[in-house]
């Protein structure tokens, strides 16, 4: 919640949406919603959905109403869902499923608990990286050869270009690796920490940069 929203007494929801997809159930819900109750709705740049500008004896209802049809919504301590362009199916430029392997990050990772901030995953099809993945904590890119992994990337006033740190992987091979750097990332990181303030750590996962 940003100072804003804390100065006038609004409140805010966001729903999560694997993929960037939208249920139609919970289209149709908020919209049902937003005929009862007032707020705005603004779709964020991680592919989810925020309600915000809500008032604060209403929030109750609506995330009730929201998780009846299957809605879950962001908190502290989850693992962060990939960001994936459209992928193969639905791109001539697409060499890899990007809906599939995120449906498979997010099985893999489903147990962790209490995951540090702040990190970030975005999956690209192809190198033309339209999910920004050279500007994300890790990067998964597909290519004609495999997955490449990069690591370090971040946007913000400062934004740092990320580190190749493994390429032509097999899906499987590709999952270990992430791992390896989201357990780095838990094991260093006390409060908050991106992933380009460990790349120089000699005991970083992975250190291909070429």
């Amino acid at each position: 919640m940003n100072e804003a929203e804390k100065d006038n007494g609004r409140q805010s929801v966001t729903i999560m949406l694997p993929g960037g997809k939208l249920p139609g159930a919970v289209l149709q819900k908020v919209t049902e919603l937003r005929k009862v109750f007032t707020f705005d709705i603004y779709l964020t740049t991680a592919q989810n959905m925020r309600l915000y500008n809500i008032e604060k004896s209403e929030l109750a209802p609506i995330k009730a109403a929201l998780v009846e049809v299957g809605a879950t919504f962001k908190k502290p301590g989850l693992f962060p869902l990939p960001k994936v362009c459209i992928g193969s199916g639905n791109c001539k430029l697409g060499l890899a499923d990007t809906d599939a392997l995120s449906e498979k990050i997010i099985e893999h990772f489903k147990d962790l608990e209490n995951v540090k901030p702040k990190f970030k995953i975005a999956i690209s099809g192809c190198p033309a990286m339209c999910s920004g993945a050279l500007l994300t904590d890790i990067g998964v890119v597909a290519t004609r050869n495999g997955y490449d992994i990069y690591a370090g990337g971040k946007g913000g006033p400062t934004p740092k270009v990320a580190r190749r740190v493994a390429r032509n992987l097999e899906e499987g091979e590709a999952l270990r690796i992430i791992r390896e750097i989201v357990d780095f990332h838990q094991r260093k990181t006390t409060q908050k920490q991106r992933i380009f303030k460990l790349l120089d750590d000699p005991e970083f996962p992975s250190r291909e940069d070429g």
